[in-house]
């Protein structure tokens, strides 16, 4: 009768908080073994608060929010907040820090409340004693580690462009850089380019962002440096303009036509910041046409690897060149100088299908082997040529085959006509004979005076002297690495 008795009386209590908390079972046991520890003080607490003593703001409040807006607990927590996102469709789920937010890590569970409001308002983070010790740092680092890579992949990137230099009132001069949104579409995706050397820059890329205690612990600034050699409309500029979406930095573009001296030009790169690639454009037409007029070859040398280059850091710094890369001097594309070396030749028909199925949606036609056949006979365009034929005739696909066809026939004849003078007059060779630059990729090392022999010997010849290596493979250009010792 006790028994019975005492389940009649459990049985309605039980009845009422199930309904009252609107949970199950094991949820309500416990949520009454969390009430229990907590009469037990076996939690510690900790404050995160918005502020600190100075009214400065509190980073770690700010990277605990951006995290507890990550977790997927959220979408099984019984109070979360919907709220609209950058787009009209878009829908963010947030927590509600009003109510405990759970999360586990190495095995622990933790909770996070919010109390307060406005300026008052703090974080409140809440373990076990038994647990502080082995956890704590690590899961405020992981917090640091995750909110990081989530406020750099929603970073607005900007592109910046250097005025004219003015003097201001005070003697010194003033801020250079203008800025404005950078919407270039561009996306390594997007980009023409051999798919082997686009998965290699990626990967290269990549590898950069995650290499800054890699890059401390070898004594190093954290920068790299890139050259691209190619025709005009081969890629360069989206290719500078998709690194920039991968990485999420700013791009700093530096018209030389408007530095005054080599001091000017250290200037303007001190007052970059990190998290930037900074773009020299045409190289060659600077040095080689004698347009460089008030910057010095040391001071660009400078530039590039001086020791105003280490101030700042997480930078790429990216160099472009119209002609090939033997027509630079040797100190400018040494080790240390330039780390990667990409050259963008003129479109060929596997670039050509890229561009068919990016502008054209068409993964193949009747008229694709004759277009292969024009590209074995030497005929080429830039992929920006290509590209714009097949924007204006993107309403019908066979008419711009056939508009590309007559393009390269016409490209053919000409340089046809073009041998017959050069072998009528009896100098020069055709442009056969001409070596086809290959891409090159390096990564910057420590090399032995013989690697260095091999390397400059790529760089400046693309060709097969004695101790560099095979870069050509029947008629299709391939693009290899050349990867030295660490």
């Amino acid at each position: 009768m006790e028994i019975l008795f005492l389940l009649l009386c459990v049985l309605p209590l039980f009845l009422v908080l199930r309904i009252l908390f609107r949970t199950s079972a094991p949820q309500l046991l416990l949520r009454l073994w969390r009430l229990a520890e907590d009469h037990c003080h076996v939690h510690q607490i900790f404050i995160v608060p918005r502020h600190n003593d100075q009214f400065q703001e509190n980073h770690l409040y700010r990277k605990v929010s951006v995290y507890l807006n990550s977790l997927s607990s959220l979408d099984d927590s019984d109070f979360t907040s919907l709220l609209s996102g950058p787009k009209s469709n878009d829908i963010v789920v947030q927590p509600n820090l009003d109510r405990p937010v759970r999360d586990r890590f190495l095995g622990a569970e933790v909770s996070w409340k919010g109390e307060g409001v406005g300026e008052n308002r703090s974080l409140v983070l809440r373990l076990r004693k038994r647990d502080k010790r082995r956890i704590l740092k690590p899961y405020l680092q992981h917090i640091f580690a995750v909110s990081d890579e989530i406020e750099q992949s929603r970073r607005e990137i900007r592109l910046f462009m250097n005025s004219a230099a003015r003097v201001a009132d005070g003697g010194g001069v003033e801020g250079r850089w203008r800025s404005v949104h950078f919407t270039h579409p561009a996306t390594i995706d997007t980009v023409v380019m051999d798919g082997e050397l686009k998965s290699k820059v990626k990967s290269d890329l990549e590898t950069f962002l995650k290499s800054k205690q890699y890059y401390h612990r070898l004594g190093r600034v954290w920068k790299r440096s890139y050259l691209l050699c190619g025709p005009s409309g081969t890629g360069k500029t989206s290719f500078i303009a998709a690194m920039a979406k991968l990485l999420r930095y700013d791009v700093y573009d530096i018209d030389m036509s408007r530095v005054r001296d080599d001091s000017d030009l250290k200037l303007l790169l001190m007052q970059t910041t990190a998290k930037s690639i900074v773009v020299i454009e045409d190289l060659d037409r600077l040095l080689l046409e004698r347009k460089l007029t008030t910057v010095s070859l040391s001071g660009l040398l400078s530039f590039m690897d001086g020791v105003v280059s280490y101030c700042g850091e997480e930078k790429v710094m990216v160099f472009t060149m119209n002609g090939h890369e033997h027509q630079l001097d040797e100190a400018m594309v040494r080790p240390g100088r330039i780390d990667v070396q990409i050259h963008f030749p003129l479109c060929d028909f596997a670039a050509f299908k890229s561009l068919a199925s990016n502008y054209l949606g068409l993964k193949d036609h009747k008229l694709f082997p004759q277009v292969e056949e024009i590209f074995q006979t030497g005929a080429s365009l830039s992929p920006a040529h290509i590209g714009e034929i097949m924007i204006a005739n993107r309403s019908s696909p066979s008419r711009a085959l056939k508009s590309v066809i007559g393009a390269l026939q016409t490209v053919k004849a000409s340089n046809r006509a073009g041998q017959q003078r050069l072998s009528g007059s009896g100098s020069g060779r055709s442009s056969d004979e001409s070596p086809e630059p290959t891409s090159v990729f390096c990564r910057e090392s420590v090399h032995t005076v013989r690697e260095f022999r091999k390397l400059y010997g790529l760089l400046r010849m693309g060709s097969r002297r004695k101790g560099s290596v095979d870069l050509s493979s029947g008629e299709k250009e391939s693009y290899p690495t050349m990867i030295g010792p660490v």
